[in-house]
Order: C-alpha cells, then structure tokens, then sequence
C-alpha cells in the first residue's frame, strides 16, 4: 500500500508540469503537484469508491480552493498589470490544469486500488443545520483571517505590501464581505470531503485541515514567482497555515455529528 501511495503522489503530480511549459522550473512545479497530491491521499483511501465519484470531490476543492480563491486574493494584493488588464486569463488557465489534476488522481486512485474499508461511517448535519454551520464557518474564517493576518502583516509583511492598508480602507466593509464569501466557498468546497470521508471525526477536521492550507497555499507558494522572493512566500505558508487549517478543522467539526 505504502508503494502505492508513493505513485500517486508522484504520477498525480505529474499534470501540474503543465504550468512549467515555457516558463521552466520543472522541478517546483513537480514538487507542487506531489505536494497537493499527497493532500488527497486520504480522499483516495477513504473517499468516493468511483472515479466519478473521486474526480467530483477534487475538481470542487481544486477549482474553488486552489483557483478562484488564491486568485481572488491575488486580485486584491497584488496590483500587477499582467493581472488586472487581463483577469480572468489566469483563472481559466489554472481550472483547466487543476482539472487534469482532478482527472488524473481520480483515474490513479481507481487504477492503484486505493480504496480501503472502513469501520467509521460520516454522519453529516442536515441541509438546514449545515447551512447555518457552513455560514459560521465564513464568520469564523474572518475571524482568523483578521488575528493571524493582522500579526503577520505587522511584524513580517508590512515591507512587501506597503499599500495594503490603504487598499483595505479603499474597500472598506467589502473587503470583509469578500473574506467572508471566500470562508463560505471554501467551506462548500470542502463538504463533499466532509460528507463522504470514511474516518472518524477529528482526523476528518484534521484531513481536511491540511486539503485547504496545501490547495490554498502551501503547493502554489512551492512555485517560484517573479512577484515574491523566497522568504516572502515562506512567510505566508505559515500564515495561509493558520488561517486556512483553523478553517478546515472548523468546518469538518462543526458539518460532522458523530463523537
């Protein structure tokens, strides 16, 4: 099994060297997409028996969490104008490479018999609970988002976004708005995890922890990027760790009944 685990994440890598053609560093990319494979892992082990099934629970969190999200914040903090002269270039880009990536684990977790049996069936909220849950999910992001990012743009990341409090007040309670939404989809992006992962329900938050800090954060900040050096991004690993796990954790706890 262990073998069989190592393939996945090393062939399911494999698509995101797609984002290497013509801009090189086949290495970072590779590693990336073993990085964000191995978040999976426990999807392909306790998951969606059917490839259908499999590729459907990726593809939501890949395109919500990886894509739209890290491009919404990009939108906001990263004044460039590759970016905005041409928004939505670099979204369509990455759904489709993050659909392949979807496509491949789903076909290799079916292919390597992944699948194993579980005695922990999930017992999710109803659809009223859990719609109330999920909204205090983006509350409860917010709320991270504002302690944690507000220490680390104090004593780390003031010098690299010296507008960003200006950029904020310009936005004003929309910029809150706009945290608050992206807490709620990631949350929804997450439920299919959630609601179908066979394991028991701290390592189900703890599962999903991890699918949201690596696919919002840490695999995409592996890429070196001409718009942040290397301690820039290392910076906000850390920081897209507290605030995108603390979520996971949260959402999983809190959309789960079972003890």
């Amino acid at each position: 099994m262990n073998v069989r685990v190592i393939l996945y994440c090393a062939l399911g890598g494999g698509p995101l060297l797609l984002g290497a053609l013509g801009a090189g560093q086949w290495t970072a990319w590779w590693l990336a997409g073993i990085v964000l494979a191995l978040a999976f892992v426990p999807v392909a082990l306790f998951g969606p028996r059917s490839v259908p099934g499999q590729f459907g629970t990726v593809a939501v969190a890949l395109l919500i969490i990886t894509a739209l999200c890290t491009w919404s914040e990009a939108l906001i903090f990263l004044p460039i104008p590759e970016i905005r002269e041409h928004p939505f270039q670099p979204l369509i880009g990455s759904c489709v490479m993050y659909l392949v990536v979807a496509a491949v684990l789903a076909v290799l977790a079916k292919l390597l018999r992944l699948s194993r049996e579980s005695a922990s069936d999930p017992e999710p909220r109803g659809f009223v609970g859990a719609a109330l849950m999920v909204l205090l999910c983006g509350i409860a992001y917010v709320l991270y988002y504002l302690v944690f990012g507000a220490l680390t743009y104090e004593f780390f990341t003031k010098g690299y976004y010296p507008d960003a409090t200006r950029t904020v007040a310009n936005l004003g309670w929309w910029f809150w708005i706009i945290q608050f939404a992206r807490g709620v989809l990631m949350t929804l992006a997450t439920v299919p995890i959630i609601y179908t992962l066979r394991l028991p329900r701290v390592q189900t938050a703890v599962a999903v922890g991890a699918v949201i800090w690596i696919a919002g954060g840490l695999a995409p900040l592996l890429i070196p990027n001409p718009f942040m050096g290397l301690t820039q991004r290392l910076i906000h690993v850390a920081e897209i760790f507290t605030q995108n796990f603390s979520l996971g954790v949260t959402a999983a706890l809190l959309l789960r009944t079972e003890r």
